[in-house]
């Protein structure tokens, strides 16, 4: 999934934002067609009006055979015929201003009118140009999001969980070399790059160095580890979650950086050994993983009201405490009192959406 597809593209960081159009890739809010084929027509008739009032307003510079004045009906005429290109000449500005006028306003108007009646032929190359200028704008504005290196089933569900949990989608950036797998991404609103993880300019290219949050779910474990250890080198304070295949592998992940490691083989295992005798354990297991209804496992501060207390008197039913970035399990005896600055792993009821 990782392979080195990125060669030959230089440092991806020092390149201009209209150079990184189809490797990095903004989402845009979606539209009906016929909304988009509407707002085109709006323009377009506003240009039409803009034309004709200019016109009228210099209605004393331009000639017309028919009439000695023209009204409000000729300079719409004339801007219609001009703004399409017709130009039939009964009607011709013959003063220095009229032409002036036509030359600094009709016609950029005229430029502006077919730009936009041919807008679905310049479709291609104003897209790009949307996207160049969303990805400048996207990464001078860009902190404390998450990058997900890999966007396979590991990564989809990870994505998933986020978004279930309140995380906004423009908040994800997916790291990828499959250009399928981001096209799904994109869809689904999420910020991609197309690129290798294990190089440090594509890890900044998705912000890395700004993140809060990095979730390396790559399919091979030497990928993961080396992912991991270039992002923790870019972001010192990130918070790296990684996924392995192999237990033994752990080991190896925690000493690149990872704060979190997930043995994904090993889980679906004991999973799978489980739901033969006690498959109802499984499935409440699968309950507190999913946060879209029934139970969920969240965490809070200590209130103050509950600092020197048992976490196990409390009206919610605690697992565990966080004390100084280290967990600790209800029932040992350093949970016996709660502490200020303390934060509690506990159940909680969701409704579903």
């Amino acid at each position: 999934m990782f392979g080195d597809s990125s060669r030959g593209l230089g440092n991806l960081t020092d390149r201009p934002d209209f150079a990184l159009v189809g490797i990095l890739r903004v989402p845009s809010a979606q539209s009906s067609p016929w909304y988009s084929l509407l707002r085109r027509l709006t323009l377009a008739v506003a240009l039409l009006v803009l034309a004709t009032v200019v016109v009228y307003l210099g209605r004393d510079g331009y000639h017309d055979n028919a009439r000695e004045r023209m009204g409000w009906l000729d300079a719409a005429y004339y801007a219609t015929v001009s703004l399409s290109t017709t130009g039939y000449g009964d009607i011709t500005p013959v003063t220095a201003s009229a032409r002036l006028i036509n030359i600094l306003v009709v016609t950029p108007l005229r430029v502006l009118f077919l730009i936009v009646l041919v807008g679905t032929t310049l479709s291609v190359l104003t897209e790009r140009s949307r996207q160049a200028f969303k990805i400048q704008r996207w990464r001078h504005t860009v902190r404390n999001h998450t990058v997900v290196v890999g966007y396979g089933t590991k990564g989809r569900t990870a994505v998933d969980a986020m978004l279930a949990d309140g995380v906004s989608a423009g908040d994800i950036v997916v790291v990828d070399t499959d250009p399928q797998v981001l096209e799904f991404a994109a869809n689904a609103g999420l910020v991609t790059v197309h690129g290798s993880a294990t190089k440090s300019d594509v890890l900044r290219l998705a912000g890395v160095q700004h993140a809060s949050a990095v979730v390396v779910a790559a399919n091979r474990d030497d990928t993961a580890v080396l992912v991991t250890l270039t992002a923790r080198e870019i972001n010192p304070k990130a918070k790296i979650s990684a996924a392995v295949r192999e237990a033994e592998n752990t080991h190896l992940l925690r000493q690149s950086g990872a704060d979190s490691v997930v043995v994904s083989s090993e889980t679906a295992g004991r999973l799978l050994g489980i739901a033969t005798t006690t498959p109802a354990v499984v499935d409440m297991i699968e309950d507190l993983l999913t946060p879209e209804a029934g139970f969920a496992i969240s965490e809070r501060d200590v209130e103050t009201e509950e600092i020197g207390g048992s976490p196990r008197h409390l009206r919610d039913i605690v697992l565990g405490v966080v004390r100084e970035g280290r967990l600790i399990r209800v029932g040992d005896p350093e949970t016996d009192a709660l502490e200020s600055g303390d934060r509690l792993l506990y159940l909680r009821r969701v409704q579903a959406g």
